[in-house]
């Protein structure tokens, strides 16, 4: 069996992150890789470009996960997610908010910011607004 928690897979928005192995509430599921930047540059290149994958830190620096080896890119969105992100020794990463079974999505609530920026002009295609 393989010693990963998580594997990337096909979701209903695109590619997601999925538990490869139960993960237990409040267990690590992974950490948001990518080179740090100043928060005010993450926000030019998001209004700029459309940039996707710029996680703010704090006010001051930011952390552009565009790599594809960085696994945290593929958590998506959710407005009931089952994870969470926290920051640990200045890296952010990403905890359960419950059991989570093998096979199950991760997913996150990106925020009101990115909701509003990227997901609310093409509507939420979460599972719990995808009932609706």
């Amino acid at each position: 069996m393989s010693a990963r928690i998580v594997r990337v897979g096909r979701a209903a928005t695109g590619l997601g992150l999925f538990a490869a192995r139960p993960i237990a509430r409040n267990g690590y599921i992974a950490t948001y890789r990518g080179k740090r930047i100043a928060t005010v540059e993450a926000h030019r290149r998001e209004q700029a470009s459309g940039a996707k994958y710029m996680f703010e830190v704090n006010r001051h620096w930011s952390i552009d996960g565009s790599s594809r080896r960085n696994l945290g890119r593929y958590i998506n969105h959710a407005c009931q997610p089952n994870a969470e992100a926290a920051l640990r020794g200045g890296r952010i990463v990403f905890l359960a908010l419950h059991d989570i079974a093998p096979g199950e999505e991760i997913t996150l609530d990106y925020g009101e910011e990115y909701f509003d920026l990227f997901i609310a002009p093409l509507g939420c295609r979460c599972a719990a607004c995808a009932k609706k």
